[in-house]
């Protein structure tokens, strides 16, 4: 992830918990295409959004993670709990982004399809 990138934090508002206070976002070709390339782990409260993406692929990654996706309105429209290194998610035409989070936050945090999100940059 690049340096000079800003931070993010994620709550999931219909349920009152906290996502990741961490969260890198990746809104150029480059902090896209690289992603969590390169990453032996996520942190516990990071993860990274990814923006425009309505799909991801984990080719080259060496962890599994937990995949949310979010309409431009930041209400959930999908879901994917330990996604596997070496795979691709389908697209999904109702999401606008991707937040890539630690294994386990998604059951920790009780988030579900049709939740809303609270996205706001970190000071």
């Amino acid at each position: 992830m690049a340096r000079n990138r800003f931070l993010v934090s994620v709550r999931n508002e219909t349920k009152e918990t906290t996502l990741a206070t961490r969260v890198m976002v990746a809104d150029t070709f480059l902090s896209r295409l690289i992603g969590l390339l390169g990453k032996t782990s996520l942190a516990p409260d990071t993860g990274i959004w990814i923006l425009p993406a309505n799909a991801i692929y984990t080719f080259g990654m060496r962890f599994r993670f937990d995949v949310v996706l979010i309409d431009r309105s930041y209400r959930v429209v999908g879901l994917r709990k330990g996604i596997r290194p070496f795979s691709a998610t389908w697209p999904n035409f109702r999401a606008h982004s991707v937040l890539e989070l630690p294994q386990d936050t998604l059951s920790r945090s009780r988030t579900e399809v049709g939740d809303q999100l609270r996205i706001e940059k970190n000071e």
